[in-house]
């Protein structure tokens, strides 16, 4: 298993490597075979074709005639043959057999003629070819048999000269092509073998970083990095890699403030619920036990009761809705609306509150409509529940401005009251859950109220955020992307 890959690769390589040379090697023997007998074959048919021209010629210059008595440098020239050659030499008739030559009788070669020679002999008088051989080639029997023809002074064939000759040295050639080969393969697998250890080993090197990170990550470290830089597939996958080990980070990082959120929650709404909750069991305790019979007394505490249960409604409510509206599912159905039209809703609403101290809403349109895309009812809740904040806050008496300032590519809607303002430590949490000054104007808030409008804004994509100086009153600013 330690090195499999290894291993792999050297098979891999071999297996390529031999199946190469074998092709290599038999086509190397058929064309260096076939080209060793094209020119075996072509020199046996120049000799040929020579000694069968001079012959013809002493013919020639002869008595013009077959036979006896053709002068003695015909034969000579004939003996001559017979020694420098360099192969076998028949001078045959058309019967197959030898003529002779006044000086020396039989043939030239004592063997008998090569297979195929009558076939070469009977073509050239029928057909009164120029040049015909036949070759046989046979491992350790390769030959070649040339046959050419004669002529007499009227240019009559009399005779034909075959030469018959062994290629010698191909056989030994080919071993010695074969045994070259053989020796190359042989040094190409060693050098296979060292380049595959070599590519196995700067493969491997990655992979088992990769794999050694992957175990870290499996073990819930997920700082663990590979660090590989590499412009190929094992880069990428290094650098997916990383790039999850990352996000494994930045997830479990999320999973533990969501953990603590979960917590926090779970603190608050204890805190929030145990206070209603205690009045109304200390309420309901006392009526219980009759220590309170005066019919005046007794409204006061059902009153009280009342109170409290609303307020744990409103609670249980706002928390509902802050639910869905963190819910990654939720979807908001958005439709195209005036952005004028939602807030002056939200203001005429909002004003028989507002009358209650003695409030008034300005409200400052600029008679333009500004198209956006949103649910109508969530951006009207968004604006409300600033509006309720800013009526809540402010003394009787005192306005609150809404104003719309239109730009280019966007708007902004502000909402300012004349309250006591926030101070600056608190501005980064007020739309955190639960979050809310323990005041008597706040007595029963949820804390949940601008926690939701920044989860509507976050829907819609809406920049929210707050300016307060203290003593002077808040302003919260809505800004709001042209949607053409």
């Amino acid at each position: 298993m330690k090195y499999k890959i290894t291993r792999r690769l050297i098979g891999y390589f071999s297996a390529v490597l031999l199946l190469f040379s074998v092709m290599a090697g038999a086509l190397f023997q058929i064309l260096f075979t076939q080209h060793t007998a094209n020119l075996h074959k072509q020199e046996l048919k120049e000799r040929a074709l020579s000694v069968a021209g001079t012959l013809s010629q002493f013919q020639k210059a002869g008595t013009g005639r077959r036979g006896p008595g053709m002068g003695g440098g015909y034969g000579a020239y004939l003996r001559f043959i017979d020694e420098i050659a360099m192969s076998k030499v028949w001078f045959v008739d058309k019967e197959a057999q030898s003529v002779e030559t006044g000086h020396r009788g039989g043939s030239f070669s004592d063997d008998g003629l090569p297979e195929g020679a009558e076939e070469i002999i009977k073509q050239i008088f029928q057909e009164e070819a120029g040049c015909i051989q036949k070759s046989s080639i046979m491992p350790g029997s390769s030959s070649v048999t040339t046959g050419v023809p004669v002529k007499d002074g009227n240019g009559d064939i009399f005779a034909v000269l075959l030469l018959h000759s062994s290629i010698k040295g191909m056989e030994q050639a080919q071993h010695d092509g074969i045994f070259i080969l053989l020796f190359c393969i042989l040094t190409a697998l060693v050098f296979a073998a060292l380049l595959s250890i070599f590519l196995a080993r700067r493969f491997i090197s990655p992979l088992k970083v990769m794999y050694s990170v992957t175990g870290e990550l499996i073990k819930g470290n997920y700082q663990a990095k590979t660090g590989i830089k590499q412009n190929d597939e094992t880069g990428v996958l290094a650098y997916n890699i990383d790039e999850l080990s990352s996000r494994l980070s930045a997830a479990s990082e999320e999973r533990k403030e969501l953990d603590k959120m979960r917590q926090d929650f779970i603190s608050n709404i204890s805190h929030e619920l145990r206070t209603p909750v205690t009045v109304i069991k200390g309420s309901l305790e006392v009526l219980y036990k009759g220590l309170v019979t005066e019919p005046g007394e007794m409204k006061e505490y059902f009153g009280q009761m009342l109170s409290d249960v609303l307020q744990l409604q409103r609670l249980v409510n706002d928390l509902l809705e802050l639910s869905r509206l963190q819910n990654t599912g939720f979807k908001i159905e958005k439709v195209k609306i005036n952005l004028e039209d939602v807030l002056s809703e939200a203001v005429r609403s909002m004003r028989q509150a507002a009358s209650g101290k003695n409030i008034v809403i300005n409200l400052k349109l600029n008679n333009s409509p500004f198209p956006f895309y949103g649910d109508y009812g969530r951006i009207r809740q968004m604006f409300t529940v600033v509006l309720d904040n800013a009526i809540k806050f402010s003394m009787p008496g005192q306005p609150v401005d809404v104003c719309i300032k239109e730009g280019q590519e966007e708007c902004t809607v502000i909402i300012s009251d004349y309250g006591k303002g926030i101070p600056d430590k608190d501005i980064p949490y007020i739309f955190d859950r639960f979050y809310k000054e323990r005041t008597d104007e706040n007595r029963t808030g949820s804390g949940l109220g601008l926690s939701i409008a920044k989860q509507i804004a976050n829907k819609h994509n809406i920049e929210i955020s707050c300016k307060s100086i203290q003593g002077r009153g808040t302003s919260f600013l809505f800004r709001f992307n042209k949607e053409l």
